[in-house]
């Protein structure tokens, strides 16, 4: 683990899709509805978990990939649509992750999330979710021209929620985030609760690798929360 943990931390910022919240069970959900007005078998939910963080064409590869790439874009639209149908009816913060936005708030710290989700579906889930009060910084895919790993996204949700950079975090589950956490000069933590995309959290360059929410909280050295 890095050294330089900034001595007065302002705030954390968020990747949302598998850092936050495990919203797998609910993109495949709309999957295996794809899959069946397309009449083919839905692929197995261990192989779409594990790449949901890259998005739709990711999922939609999984099961459409043998059609080709121009059937596979054509099926983004109605995707979208199926997932927004249930988005949220199985999706849930991970173990550990409500403690520690608690935590986070009683120490007085800003937290905000930035992911490449579209912004109709963030927002919608962010608010479903009940969070839309409390995030300082919601950034969104398409938020920006450019979206992780892309610094730019990073940098401006910093400025939305008034913390500098160099005494903010960036928590990810993708080395997208570990990549654009850093190139915004911000203190970067990959967590291994996540979906990865077949990676090793290890090998991104974070400055922390942690496995568990409340290790966050502890690194924080933040109080626990009030029962």
């Amino acid at each position: 683990m890095s050294q330089r943990l900034p001595q007065a931390v302002e705030g954390v910022l968020f990747d949302l899709d598998g850092t936050l919240l495990d919203s797998a069970p609910d993109l495949y959900a709309a999957l295996r509805a794809q899959c069946a007005e397309e009449d083919i078998q839905p692929p197995p939910y261990a192989r779409v978990r594990q790449v949901v963080s890259r998005g739709a064409r990711a999922v939609l590869r999984c099961g459409f990939a043998a059609r080709g790439e121009a059937v596979v874009e054509s099926l983004v639209p109605r995707y979208l649509q199926l997932y927004q149908r249930v988005m949220g009816q199985q999706t849930s913060p991970f173990d550990g992750v409500d403690d520690l936005l608690v935590r986070l708030e009683a120490g007085g710290l800003r937290w905000g999330i930035v992911t490449n989700k579209a912004a109709f579906l963030t927002d919608e889930l962010v608010g479903r979710i009940g969070w839309a009060e409390r995030a300082s910084a919601v950034i969104s895919g398409d938020t920006l021209p450019v979206k992780k790993p892309d610094p730019a996204p990073v940098l401006l949700a910093c400025e939305r929620a008034g913390v500098s950079p160099a005494h903010c975090l960036f928590v990810g589950d993708d080395q997208r985030d570990i990549q654009a956490g850093t190139a915004a000069g911000l203190f970067t933590v990959a967590v291994t609760w996540g979906y990865l995309d077949g990676g090793d959290p290890h090998g991104w360059g974070a400055d922390a690798v942690l496995e568990h929410p409340g290790e966050l909280a502890a690194l924080l050295q933040l109080e626990p929360a009030s029962a």
